[in-house]
């Protein structure tokens, strides 16, 4: 099998499994608002849409560097690293998980399993997922796509937080923020 077909599958199957498992919810009791939201899913959308050009055929400019067949095979295990720590957090999260900065039925804060390794787990293993395409890739549009996608991520992080703390309570919140790294582990404690 040649890499990049493992790498668009992977893709496909985490992709199709997250829609189908969507409905694995509570009911949702507050949204923030499309209003909030329209700036990331943007940026998100423009980085999903860089990130999906193909690589064949771009050289020169466009195509920076070739990893060669080991090193597309070690991107596409961080790949599936990164979707199954995904995997992990959505499963662990349960019926709170949502696509959208929503309270769900029942929310508190989850600071157990992944939660407990970062605030952000469904976004460190995207991220990780996103940076492991962008690298096997190796194109300029790769790399705009991946930055885009991150600082989506992270400007839905923001919103998600502030929406956090004043839905269950600046305490309960600030207190795990103060614990747990947003999205490295390891990484610095408390700020976004």
């Amino acid at each position: 099998m040649h890499p990049g077909i493992a790498i668009v599958g992977l893709w496909a199957l985490w992709g199709l499994s997250w829609l189908a498992a969507a409905w694995w919810s509570n009911s949702t009791e507050k949204r923030v608002g499309l209003g909030a939201e329209l700036g990331y899913r943007i940026v998100q959308l423009s980085g999903v849409l860089l990130l999906l050009v193909p690589a064949h055929g771009y050289e020169g400019v466009l195509r920076l560097w070739h990893i060669g067949w080991t090193g597309a095979w070690i991107c596409v295990a961080l790949i599936a690293l990164g979707l199954a720590f995904c995997w992990w957090a959505r499963i662990h999260l349960g019926r709170l998980w949502s696509g959208m900065v929503t309270r769900k039925t029942d929310h508190r804060v989850i600071d157990t399993g992944p939660y407990a390794l970062v605030r952000h787990p469904i976004y460190t293993g995207i991220l990780l997922a996103v940076l492991a395409t962008m690298a096997a890739k190796g194109t300029a549009l790769g790399i705009a796509g991946a930055v885009l996608i991150t600082v989506g991520l992270w400007m839905k992080a923001r919103i998600e937080e502030r929406w956090l703390a004043q839905e269950l309570g600046p305490g309960d919140y600030e207190a795990y923020r103060c614990r747990v790294p947003m999205l490295l582990p390891f990484g610095p404690k408390g700020g976004p």
